[in-house]
């Protein structure tokens, strides 16, 4: 197993275990703290562990519901948040002084309560005055996923010079370049649709829900994590899928694909199929010191089982379907108490 970021360095585990970099203050110190899962080691001490995961084996002709029990997950607002936040990016909406539908591309700056703000010149020659719009964000994860957000609402020219000016800073530190006041409009925010990705079906957010939301902590450097871990950790990838995950078939690879603060996202491929399975962390993680500290000691703990110094004891729980593909199997695996 590849030692971990010399971010982590700390004092080396005695043999037989690999050489691992623990960090000073590791999420969870023991695997007492780690729930759901007994844990026996060959002295028969029992513990317990994260929750291991199974594939449900369906139909993708079947008409699928969603599962009751997610999983750790941020909401769809603070997904939606995350998004807007991280995008520079989207699509407004509206109809044209003549009826038509028309959307163009535009730059955009967030302000606090997460409501962008777009710079454009006569918005009034292209789109007919005081009518209700649309703003289309979308992020792309790691190649694999695109998740996305549709702000219904109106363009509002704001009457406070403050928040002008604040928007007018954010540009600028944003984009490298001076913006003039008088050409920013702020997109009000009166509902929003949430997609988890392409074909999937959209979750409503309230207005309130999305205001009071916040971006996940993780947002700047989640794909810094992710591309590390799919290029240099790549066997710790795929021993997470080993020990906590019960696919019921041969993985041919896996692939981490997003994390936030309660936990990160798989994509476990087959011959023919793809899987994306949900794994919490143990507890909340809210930087990046807590996120690596946290990949290294599930490393280490599923690299004892994987190595049989411990042994996990378990009734396998399925997990729940959240939806499919017309072209794949799409199966979400949530953890639940034994």
């Amino acid at each position: 197993m590849p030692p971990l970021p010399q971010t982590l360095l700390s004092p080396t585990i005695s043999p037989p275990l690999p050489t691992l970099y623990l960090s000073k203050t590791p999420v969870f110190a023991s695997p007492h703290q780690i729930p759901f899962i007994r844990l026996s080691s060959r002295r028969s001490r029992s513990f317990h562990l994260q929750p291991r995961f199974s594939l449900l084996s369906v139909s993708t002709e079947a008409p699928l519901t969603a599962a009751e029990n997610l999983g750790a997950k941020p909401s769809p607002a603070e997904v939606s948040r995350t998004i807007v936040e991280l995008s520079s990016t989207g699509t407004l909406s509206s109809l044209s002084p003549d009826g038509w539908p028309l959307g163009i591309g535009a730059r955009f700056v967030v302000d606090a309560e997460g409501a962008p703000a777009v710079c454009l010149k006569h918005p009034e020659s292209l789109f007919a005055a005081d009518c209700q719009s649309s703003f289309h964000v979308q992020y792309q994860q790691t190649g694999s996923r695109t998740p996305q957000c549709t702000l219904l609402g109106k363009l509002s020219k704001p009457d406070d010079s403050f928040p002008l000016k604040r928007l007018c800073t954010k540009w600028e530190k944003k984009y490298g370049e001076e913006v003039e006041e008088n050409l920013l409009y702020l997109f009000s925010v009166e509902k929003v649709l949430q997609i988890e990705d392409l074909k999937e079906e959209g979750i409503w957010v309230t207005p309130s829900d999305y205001l009071n939301a916040e971006p996940d902590p993780l947002r700047n450097f989640a794909e810094k994590i992710v591309d590390e871990m799919n290029s240099k950790h790549v066997e710790d990838v795929r021993r997470f899928c080993s020990v906590y995950v019960e696919p019921g078939f041969q993985a041919a690879d896996a692939k981490l694909i997003w994390v936030d603060r309660l936990g990160f996202d798989l994509f476990i491929y087959s011959e023919n199929a793809v899987f994306a399975v949900r794994i919490p962390f143990p507890r909340e993680v809210t930087d990046e010191k807590a996120v690596k500290s946290s990949f290294n000691s599930m490393s280490h703990l599923a690299w004892e089982i994987e190595r049989g110094y411990l042994t996990l004891d378990f009734d396998k729980k399925p997990g729940g379907i959240i939806n499919a593909r017309p072209d794949e199997a799409w199966i979400y695996m949530c953890g639940q108490a034994l």
